[in-house]
């Protein structure tokens, strides 16, 4: 990936980022949008929504810098378990998906409740498999585990600030932005690197290792026959 690559990533990711968090506020903080309807106030209606833009690129960032955490954490962690690393990132996934639930529920004192954390976590472990799934399919297999790793493991761990505010609203914010930020992110890796699915090199092996032999026993020929002539 080049650097022309590596700024337009961030600045796309920036502007998903924006946009989600813009989007995601007119659901959590619908009712500061309707104090400034009734009475219309177009500044304060501006106001709010810049406010919530710039919530949105702050997530963005925070997401970004997770994201090339993971892509050292990845390489770190094949270079240390080699064929262990996705067992690890596995129990890594459960560990993560368990503190979702045990950490939030104890630092409210129980404000919120208990199958509601439970809910939510399951929410972002199906999502995680739904885009570790895409993923898999527009790269290769061995994709899907390293995948759902960042999507439920680096993504908790981004969430960790809106977590302790206590504040629903903000928290939920930050969650959807994050998950935003990351598939896009994610989806959008193989296709700066050129690292996607090659059909002849992954789908039909044999048949690609077939032609280059014809090709070299050709070439074998085409070399052969002036001597022999």
């Amino acid at each position: 990936m080049n650097t022309r690559k590596l700024v337009g990533l961030f600045f796309k990711t920036l502007l998903v980022g924006g946009a989600v968090g813009l989007f995601v506020s007119f659901f959590v903080a619908s009712g500061r949008y309707m104090e400034a309807l009734q009475p219309f106030d177009l500044f304060n209606l501006f106001g709010i929504a810049i406010w919530y833009v710039v919530y949105g690129l702050l997530f963005s960032v925070i997401s970004q810098a997770g994201f090339f955490s993971y892509l050292f954490i990845n390489q770190f962690g094949l270079s240390l378990f080699r064929s262990f690393w996705p067992t690890v990132q596995l129990l890594l996934v459960a560990f993560a998906l368990f503190d979702l639930v045990y950490f939030p529920y104890k630092g409210m004192d129980g404000e919120i409740a208990l199958y509601l954390l439970i809910l939510m976590a399951v929410g972002i472990l199906i999502y995680g498999l739904i885009i570790s799934w895409i993923k898999a399919s527009e790269t290769h297999q061995r994709a899907f585990v390293p995948a759902l790793f960042l999507m439920v493991v680096m993504t908790a761990i981004e969430w960790i600030p809106g977590l302790r505010t206590g504040e629903v609203d903000y928290a939920a914010l930050m969650i959807l932005t994050l998950l935003a930020c990351n598939t896009y992110q994610l989806l959008i890796l193989h296709r700066l690197t050129g690292s996607g699915t090659n059909t002849a090199s992954i789908h039909g092996p044999g048949k690609q290792k077939g032609k280059n032999v014809k090709q070299s026993k050709k070439g074998s020929q085409k070399k052969v026959s002036p001597n022999k002539a």
